[in-house]
């Protein structure tokens, strides 16, 4: 199983999708609340090559990118080798 690790915040619309969209495929992983803490925030922000809006998604360390990303890999039928 896949190592995904994703960033969020607690009322990001966008965040509920992306993980909506993980657990319909039945795959677990490890959230962290970046709105609570800013030295999070600020380690996502650089993991993510600077990208400051949530979720910031990675899976096996890969950076994916947000929602959309996600769900673009996913419509492309691209998703689930990922998580395999």
């Amino acid at each position: 199983m896949a190592n995904i690790e994703i960033y969020t915040t607690s009322l990001c619309g966008y965040c509920h999708a992306a993980k909506r969209l993980l657990a319909q495929k039945g795959v677990s992983y490890a959230e962290t609340d970046v709105g609570r803490d800013s030295s999070e925030k600020a380690a996502m922000i650089q993991r993510a090559n600077g990208g400051r809006t949530v979720p910031q998604i990675f899976i096996n360390d890969k950076h994916i990118g947000g929602y959309d990303d996600l769900n673009a890999l996913d419509r492309a039928g691209k998703l689930d080798a990922l998580l395999a």
